[in-house]
C-alpha cells in the first residue's frame, strides 16, 4: 500500500509545508581543507577563505532549498569589513548564522581558557567572546555556539570546583553582553582533548550553566558528543520538556567524536531524534538551531554536505508519518509491541517519493546531489582554486 494514502489530503499538505519549512545551516568549516588529528588532506577546488566558503555554501542551499545560513568561526572566518561579508552573504541568498569562538587554538590555552588558573589568560578568552558578540550585531546572527575544550589531563592538576567557578563568573559576564535576542548555545564534550576530565563533560553540566544564566542560555547537542550507549533522543525529550534545548551540532560516530556525515552510522538512531523532535513541535513553539558540524575529509565537501542535508530531510519526514495518535494509545494499553510497530512503520517508508514531490514545489532538483554532480560546479572551482 501507498504510505501516502493512509493519510488525509490535508495531513499531507500539512506534512509537505513542515517539510518545506524545514532550515539547516552549514558550517564555514565544513567548506575548506580539513584532516584528522595526523594530518590536513587537500583537496582540489576546496575553498581558501570565507568567501569562497560562503560560495560553496551558496550551491547547497540551490540544491536543497533548505540551507539558508553559515555558520562561521572565529578567528577562522575573520574579515575586515563585516557588513562587505554580510551584503557578499545576502547577495548568495544566504544570511549569516551561528557565531563560534575559537578558545583552543592558542598556545596561552594548554591549561584552558575560560578555566585557566590564570586570570590574564581567562580574561583575553573573555574578550574574545566579547568580540564575538559584537560580529554577531554587526552580522545580524542570534545564536553565538559556544565549545570549550577546557579541561585536565591528571589528576590534581587543578581543582574541580575552583574551575567550575571560574567558568560560571565568565559565562555571567558574556551572558550579560549579550542583546535580548541573541542566545547562547553551550555544547559539551564527555573527553578530548582533557582525558582526565572537561570543565562541560555533558548534557547535564551544559543544562545546568545554562539554567543559572536564565533564558537566553541553552544546550546545543552534538550528536558526536556522547559516550557509545548514550540514548540520545532521550536527552532531547528531557531538554525539550526543560526548555532548554537550544541547538543541534548534527554529525555521526561510530567510536567517539569521528564527525562522520549525519545518518551515515545509525540512521535509525536520527530518525528517533527527530521522533523526539517532531513530538515537541506539537506539543509547544521551539527555536532549535539546527546546524550541521561535519568537516568531511575523504569525501568531496559540497556533495558531503549536500548528503548530510538529505539525510536529515528524510530523517524528519519520517517522523512526521509517525501516528502520534494510535503510538499514544499503545503506550497507555500497554502495547509494548504495536508501540514498536508504529514507529517501525514510519521508519521503513520509502519517503523519497514524498521528497521529491516538495523539492519539485520549492523549485529546486528532485535529486539534488545527481545535480549538483551534473553543474560542472567541482571542475569549475579545481581550476580556479587549484
Amino acid at each position: 500500500m501507498n504510505k501516502e494514502k493512509m493519510y488525509k489530503k490535508t495531513e499531507i499538505e500539512m506534512i509537505k509545508k513542515r517539510l518545506k519549512n524545514q532550515k539547516i545551516e552549514t558550517p564555514s568549516w565544513g567548506y575548506g581543507d580539513s584532516g584528522t588529528r595526523f594530518k590536513v588532506f587537500h583537496q582540489e577546488g576546496a575553498a581558501r577563505e570565507i568567501y569562497e566558503k560562503i560560495a560553496d555554501a551558496a550551491q547547497v542551499h540551490k540544491y536543497t532549498g533548505i540551507t539558508p545560513s553559515v555558520a562561521l568561526h572565529i578567528p577562522w572566518d575573520q574579515v575586515d569589513d563585516w557588513l562587505e561579508l554580510k551584503e557578499y552573504t545576502e547577495d548568495k541568498g544566504l544570511k549569516i548564522g551561528a557565531i563560534n569562538p575559537n578558545l583552543f587554538q592558542e598556545e596561552e590555552y594548554k591549561l584552558g581558557s575560560l578555566t585557566h588558573p590564570d586570570e590574564q589568560i581567562r580574561k583575553k578568552a573573555l574578550d574574545h567572546i566579547l568580540e564575538c558578540i559584537e560580529i554577531m550585531r554587526k552580522t545580524g546572527s542570534k545564536f553565538l555556539s559556544l565549545w570549550l575544550a577546557d579541561g585536565t589531563n591528571y589528576p590534581g592538576q587543578d581543582d574541580f570546583k575552583a574551575r567550575k567557578h571560574r567558568l560560571e563568573d565568565a559565562l555571567q559576564k558574556v551572558y550579560q553582553a549579550m542583546d535580548d535576542d541573541m542566545t547562547l548555545l553551550i555544547e559539551y564534550k564527555f573527553f578530548e582533548p582533557g582525558f582526565y576530565h572537561t570543565d562541560i563533560g555533558d548534557w547535564g553540566m551544559a543544562t545546568l550553566l545554562a539554567k543559572k544564566l536564565g533564558p537566553q542560555a541553552k544546550t546545543l547537542v552534538d550528536l558526536g558528543h556522547h559516550p557509545l550507549g548514550t540514548n540520545i533522543e532521550q536527552i532531547v525529550a528531557y531538554l525539550i520538556d526543560e526548555d532548554k534545548l537550544g541547538g543541534f551540532h548534527f554529525n555521526n560516530k561510530k567510536y567517539a567524536d569521528d564527525d562522520l556525515t549525519v545518518g551515515s552510522i545509525n540512521p535509525y538512531e536520527l530518525f528517533l531524534i527527530y521522533n523526539e523532535l517532531v513530538a515537541g513541535e506539537e506539543e509547544k513553539e521551539m527555536n532549535v538551531a539546527y546546524m550541521i558540524d561535519q568537516s568531511h575529509n575523504i569525501k568531496p565537501k559540497i556533495e558531503a554536505m549536500i548528503q548530510s542535508v538529505m539525510n536529515i530531510q528524510e530523517a524528519y519526514a519520517k517522523a512526521l508519518l509517525v501516528d502520534r495518535e494510535s503510538l499514544k494509545e499503545a503506550q497507555q494499553a500497554g502495547d509494548v509491541v504495536m508501540a514498536e510497530e508504529i514507529l517501525l512503520d514510519a521508519y521503513r517508508t520509502d519517503v523519497r517519493p514524498l521528497l521529491a514531490s516538495i523539492r519539485e514545489e520549492m523549485g529546486v532538483p528532485i535529486n539534488p546531489l545527481e545535480a549538483y554532480r551534473n553543474s560542472g560546479y567541482a571542475s569549475k572551482i579545481a581550476e580556479e582554486r587549484g
